[in-house]
């Protein structure tokens, strides 16, 4: 790789500052300075969180409503997970990745912007997809899993570039 190509996916120009102070200082000054970098750890948290989250509620219901139907609990769960997850989503890129000040309800928004548009572009990768690795006998079997992996790369490869260039534009 060369040297150029290197910088430009590990270092963004601003390398954490051991005098920074504040809530998220401490955490900052431990991740690796890359944006790039910086993107792939706080997406690792972030689904790890949102995966979480969206069971703790899906239990939660299931003992506050257990004659409801899961159906109706996994619509509340996901109702009520997904504004918190994006919520700390935005604050783990706001912070941590794109370092950004102020406008927070702006970014906010343009966060959930960004997030809205990536929802439909799953239902359309996820069918494709697996109908491609359903073709390959080699595949078969793991075709909705693999199908899952190339939108998860998909969507994050489009969320960088939207957060960077809408949510937190500089």
């Amino acid at each position: 790789m060369s040297t150029n190509l290197q910088e430009s996916l590990i270092s963004d120009g601003a390398p954490p500052d051991p005098r920074a102070h504040g809530l998220f200082a401490g955490m900052r000054r431990v991740l690796p300075s890359g944006e790039v970098i910086r993107f792939l750890l706080v997406g690792g948290f972030n689904t790890v969180f949102s995966l979480a989250l969206y069971s703790g509620f899906v239990l939660l219901f299931g003992h506050l409503l257990p004659h409801s139907g899961k159906p109706l609990i996994v619509d509340f769960a996901f109702a009520i997970s997904t504004p918190l997850s994006i919520t700390v989503a935005f604050l783990c890129y706001k912070h941590f990745v794109f370092r950004t000040h102020g406008n927070y309800l702006k970014e906010w928004l343009r966060c959930f912007a960004v997030y809205s548009v990536s929802f439909p572009m799953g239902l359309a990768i996820l069918p494709t997809a697996t109908h491609l690795f359903l073709s390959l006998a080699v595949t078969h079997r793991y075709a909705p899993f693999l199908a899952g992996i190339v939108n998860s790369i998909t969507i994050a490869c489009y969320s960088y570039f939207a957060h960077k260039k809408f949510s937190f534009k500089r």
